[in-house]
């Protein structure tokens, strides 16, 4: 039995990168049995055939795993953002943030097409709110010395809508990835899905980054949600004032003598970051646990 980590999920079939070189892997029923999924990112025990190929066996205990990006072990999500053409609702990426801060996992903000827009305002935001955030432009180079630094030893998963320039980004990094890229329909201000499969990419022997398929406005309406209890905590900058609330059950919603509603109408909170907080609350709030 060999051990290694699957770069690549296509039509069923699991390409698995080992000391020894790569493998063309089938999952066994029993996986299918239980209703597992092996994700691109998982370390997997599997069994090499006389064809070279090989049976996938066990999946490794994972570090975290996502739904969408399909993603396993994933130390940062790079979350590719924009103002210019797609522009990106910060409630999206406060929501891709509650989900990645519950999976114990860091989100790097990445503001691309900076030649286009500045993209101050999510700078701004983002920095304040004490997440890495750095500006790029896939076309000028902008900002990728930046981000390159910030990838670096790391497993990384790049994602973000649609036309926000993913592909572009990598390409950029590493020319040799050739990556497809599309345009961004100007009339409805959105971009076409190029990438279509989740897929591990080598910066260097030490990086690894996933290129992922680009997501809609109703894909993030189905994005997982922790429970509302948790919430606060997938909210970094809400931490100082979390304890100093009136009452030890505080929503931070709209109760009276809630410290975290004071900091945000002292400026301490952006008024964004709160407004997403609210819209996700009353979202799992509407979740019972045994749909969960």
């Amino acid at each position: 039995m060999m051990e290694g980590i699957i770069l690549k999920a296509l039509s069923g079939f699991y390409y698995v990168h080992t000391t020894q070189g790569q493998f063309t892997c089938r999952a066994r029923g029993k996986f299918r049995y239980a209703g597992l999924s092996p994700l691109v990112g998982d370390r997997v025990r599997f069994t090499p055939l006389e064809d070279g190929t090989g049976a996938l066996d066990e999946i490794l205990p994972r570090r975290n795993c996502f739904a969408r990006p399909a993603v396993a072990n994933v130390d940062q999500l790079v979350l590719v953002v924009s103002q210019a053409i797609p522009v990106t609702d910060p409630y999206l990426i406060d929501r891709i943030i509650s989900i990645a801060a519950a999976r114990d996992c860091e989100c790097v903000i990445c503001v691309n097409k900076s030649d286009l827009d500045a993209g101050d305002e999510l700078v701004d935001i983002y920095t304040d709110a004490g997440f890495p955030t750095v500006r790029v432009s896939a076309r000028t180079g902008e900002g990728m010395e930046q981000l390159e630094q910030l990838l670096r030893g790391k497993v990384s998963a790049f994602t973000g809508n649609s036309g926000v320039g993913k592909s572009s980004i990598l390409n950029c990094l590493h020319p040799s990835f050739a990556l497809q890229t599309g345009d961004v329909s100007q009339k409805l201000g959105r971009g076409r899905h190029t990438t279509r499969h989740v897929e591990l990419l080598a910066l260097d022997a030490d990086t690894l980054i996933a290129d992922t398929p680009g997501f809609s406005a109703f894909d993030t309406e189905r994005m997982e949600l922790c429970r509302k209890e948790e919430l606060a905590a997938c909210f970094r900058e809400f931490a100082p004032y979390t304890d100093k609330c009136a009452f030890l059950d505080c929503a931070h919603v709209k109760e009276k003598g809630c410290a975290v509603l004071a900091a945000v109408a002292e400026g301490a909170i952006r008024p964004t970051r709160h407004q997403s907080y609210v819209r996700l609350y009353e979202q799992a709030k509407a979740i019972p646990d045994w749909e969960r």
